[in-house]
């Protein structure tokens, strides 16, 4: 006999598998069971995870996990909000040549599906050729430090959040801002 997944399983299981669709497609938007950081914490978090948060109220949620609560440059999940201070970006874990995985996974607010946004040619592994995606709530500055950081297979993986919409940019992504 086989155990029957509670409510809470099956919606992390569902969440997990919509972020790594969106991991797999790049600036595909796939869409969580419900709105906001929660989802993500369900599906990705446990006691073995070391996150940091921009935002002191996920920090019950987070501890609630297990996970160590630590300071930016040593966590492997980063909950940055609406990520109002760039430099945190500089002290993202960037992996390894030998340990790629050992770097960060950050998850920003953005928005994904609105006009007067900006423009991002996306081009690299699940993407045929190129894609186009409009996103607002990041600068320019984003992007270009993004550009600087990565050294693949060294980087970080990029979730953004708007509501229940997330898009995945890993690390192997090549963004062009146009």
């Amino acid at each position: 006999m086989q155990p029957i997944p509670t409510p809470d399983e099956t919606r992390a299981n569902q969440n997990f598998a919509a972020l790594l669709g969106a991991l797999s497609r790049p600036g595909q938007i796939h869409r969580l069971a419900a709105p906001g950081e929660a989802e993500i914490i369900q599906a990705l978090i446990d006691r073995e995870c070391r996150v940091f948060s921009a935002d002191p109220g996920l920090g019950a949620m987070l501890r609630q996990t297990g996970a160590l609560m630590v300071e930016p440059q040593e966590a492997d999940h980063l909950f940055l909000g609406a990520l109002s201070d760039l430099a945190l970006l500089n002290l993202l874990s960037l992996g390894s040549d030998l340990y790629p995985d050992d770097g960060a996974t950050v998850v920003i607010q953005a928005g994904l599906s609105q006009s007067q946004a900006q423009t991002l040619r996306l081009s690299g592994p699940g993407i045929e050729t190129t894609l186009d995606v409009t996103i607002t709530g990041l600068p320019n500055e984003f992007w270009s430090a993004r550009r600087d950081l990565i050294r693949y297979p060294m980087g970080f993986d990029l979730f953004l959040l708007d509501g229940a919409d997330v898009m995945g940019i890993p690390r192997s992504t090549m963004v062009e801002v146009f």
